[in-house]
């Protein structure tokens, strides 16, 4: 090695420690800072919902801040009233922090709610899952999931949407509900349009009703709505909802009947959920401390524990850095990292052509 490579060596690795150094320093001021304030204030976060009691009590006993739980049955429009009903609040009742649907974030955003904050994980959160200014970002998500019954289906389960139009699965395939009313019905739809060549948006949902046009047709489905006791009593043997609800629905069955959880093959769909920080926070340190705690390693394993899909899944499955015994209670990782976000336009677009075709179409009410 020559001396002007180990200088530009020696140069390049000060540097590299230096904005380690830098970063480290940034991290522990945030923490002194937000331990000066004292408390973070949640709002709609039920300790049974993607694993999040485990979560908080994980970020209370790492830095020994309070957590002031406001509403844990409250829904995204209720955090984001709590916002506007508190603007010049700074007492308990304010949110500090929330976690909504997608469409409540761009729409908080317009409506100078929330305030930008880029945690330090930012880059390995997918472009197509967050606000490109910080504003708001994916922190969770479900993938669409086949539940099998392995009491009726008794040979090899169903890896794909084409595989379902085989005859075997006669009066076996369901979706929860109406997908004019209900989001993971909707996104079924939209999911069975993909896997059928549509690129997105209208096109996913026109492709995807006739899909389940032809699937009626045959006599593959079931008009019955897919539910744990229909799947349990093998009403609705193959049926379709998000992975987090399934996976839980399996454990709370405990083998009775057996069942599989496929990930299908050919439409792999992805419903995410963002969280922000309130713009007028009482205790924005707390709260930007809550996001890296959320967005580390560890707060993402915290919700998977939970079934939930943490943003960052895909890299931590590159790094390696989930549990083997975690991994083992989920489908296989391969299709997950084909999941497609599908943006607000596209959803908004497949929804109108569903409201205007699908009654024609699929002979409903």
């Amino acid at each position: 090695m020559t001396k002007k490579t180990l200088l530009a060596l020696t140069t390049s690795l000060c540097v590299v420690a230096t904005a380690q150094s830098a970063f480290a320093q940034s991290l522990a001021d945030l923490e002194a800072a937000a331990k000066a304030e004292g408390m973070l204030t949640t709002i709609a976060l039920p300790h049974d919902w993607c694993g999040y009691g485990a979560v908080i009590e994980g970020f209370k006993a790492k830095y020994g801040i309070e957590v002031n739980e406001l509403n844990p049955n409250a829904g995204s429009g209720d955090e984001i009233e709590a916002i506007k009903a508190n603007k010049d609040n700074t007492g308990p009742q304010a949110p500090d922090v929330i976690d909504v649907g997608l469409s409540f974030g761009p729409a908080a955003k317009a409506e100078g709610l929330i305030q930008p904050y880029k945690v330090s994980t930012w880059d390995s959160i997918p472009d197509d899952a967050k606000d490109a200014e910080g504003y708001w970002y994916g922190d969770y998500y479900g993938v669409l999931a086949m539940a099998v019954n392995k009491d009726v289906v008794t040979d090899a389960s169903p890896t794909s949407f084409a595989d379902l139009k085989d005859p075997k699965y006669a009066a076996m395939v369901a979706i929860p509900g109406d997908p004019r009313t209900g989001n993971s019905s909707m996104m079924t739809v939209y999911a069975m349009g993909l896997a059928n060549g549509a690129a997105g948006g209208a096109d996913a949902a026109t492709a995807g009703i006739s899909y389940m046009k032809d699937l009626k047709a045959s006599g593959n489905l079931v008009e019955t709505n897919g539910s744990a006791q229909n799947f349990a009593q093998g009403t609705t043997p193959v049926m379709f909802d998000w992975d987090y609800n399934i996976l839980a629905m399996r454990d709370s069955l405990g083998g009775n009947p057996p069942m599989d959880v496929v990930i299908p093959s050919d439409g792999v769909i992805a419903g995410v959920y963002v969280q922000a920080i309130s713009a007028y926070a009482p205790h924005p340190n707390a709260a930007k401390l809550w996001m890296e705690y959320l967005y580390s390693d560890e707060g993402q394993l915290g919700w998977l524990a939970g079934y939930c899909h943490p943003i960052r899944f895909n890299d931590m499955v590159a790094r390696g850095v989930i549990p083997a015994e975690m991994m083992d209670k989920l489908p296989p990782a391969d299709n997950y990292a084909k999941a497609v976000f599908p943006s607000l336009d596209e959803q908004g677009a497949a929804k109108t052509v569903v409201a205007d075709t699908w009654a024609k179409e699929m002979g409903a009410n």
